[in-house]
């Protein structure tokens, strides 16, 4: 069985401003300004932040009046976990099989 990770959507969470803004909407969706709050960033930096996540697909955008709402893709997030959970599956197969590669 050979998984793959989506290698870009690591690097768009592997950021801690990123990864603080995804734990955060995990919890509640928010607006830019109680982000900017909640993080402490400046709001240029956070809105940048924003829009990486939403082009990786990571949030969707809600709009209210002058403000953005920002929610969490929890199905982009369970498929990243599923992936892990696949390797972590192979790996446990491996180990009780003692599949090992001989050395040349």
């Amino acid at each position: 069985m050979m998984t793959s990770v989506d290698t870009e959507l690591m690097r768009v969470l592997a950021d801690p401003l990123r990864l603080r803004i995804v734990t955060l909407l995990a919890q509640e969706t928010l607006c830019t300004t109680h982000l900017v709050e909640e993080t402490g960033a400046r709001q240029t930096n956070l809105s940048n932040h924003l829009r990486v996540l939403r082009e990786a697909g990571v949030v969707e955008t809600e709009p209210c009046g002058r403000f953005t709402y920002y929610r969490l893709r929890p199905d982009v997030i369970a498929a990243l976990a599923g992936r892990f959970a696949e390797l972590a599956e192979t790996a446990r197969a491996n180990a009780a099989a003692d599949r090992r590669r001989s050395c040349p």
